[in-house]
């Protein structure tokens, strides 16, 4: 399982990762607005198809470590929101909804022995170095969270893990 997300075709990005179990508790991470918040961002799911998707980030709120907005992402610095709409959701192990800009994020649960395998597929992206370099550094960093948070860890500071983590993106092909 490689640690960076994988470019599958040009728009769609996907990653794995091995999270601790039991699969209803990453599920409940996945779902749970409170829990959700931990990692990514907090706001109301509602878990039918065609229901609706509000997600409220805070970045700067994901960890206790000190951290600095980089200056392009000033504008999300009292927090960043939207809309989508939940595509299929079969708990505990798929959730599909759309994201900002039309994309479309899939989330898939796997059991392995103790361990649940995520698979977070993001597509429908526009095929640029600055999608790739946000999106691709964005999931990275907030899966880092989430596995801290799972784990019981201090999570590392959204920003400047993001600001590494997009050169990294941005030279992906």
């Amino acid at each position: 399982m490689e640690k960076t997300g994988q470019i599958l075709s040009p728009g769609t990005i996907r990653f794995e990762r091995s999270l601790p179990g039991p699969i209803e508790r990453v599920w409940a991470y996945l779902t749970e607005s409170e829990k959700r918040g931990k990692w990514l961002a907090s706001g109301q799911m509602d878990l039918f198809e065609g229901g609706s998707v509000h997600l409220h980030f805070l970045h700067q709120e994901l960890s206790p470590l000190p951290d600095t907005i980089p200056e392009k992402y000033r504008d999300m610095k009292d927090g960043h929101h939207f809309t989508g709409k939940i595509l299929k959701v079969e708990p505990p192990r798929l959730l599909a909804f759309t994201w900002e800009g039309g994309s479309e994020v899939t989330m898939e649960l796997s059991e392995k022995d103790d361990r649940v395998l995520l698979t977070l597929t993001h597509r429908k992206l526009a095929d640029d170095v600055k999608t790739r370099s946000s999106v691709g550094g964005g999931w990275h960093t907030h899966l880092d969270i989430l596995i801290a948070n799972l784990e019981g860890a201090t999570p590392p500071p959204f920003w400047s893990t993001h600001t590494r983590l997009a050169a990294i993106y941005a030279d992906m092909v």
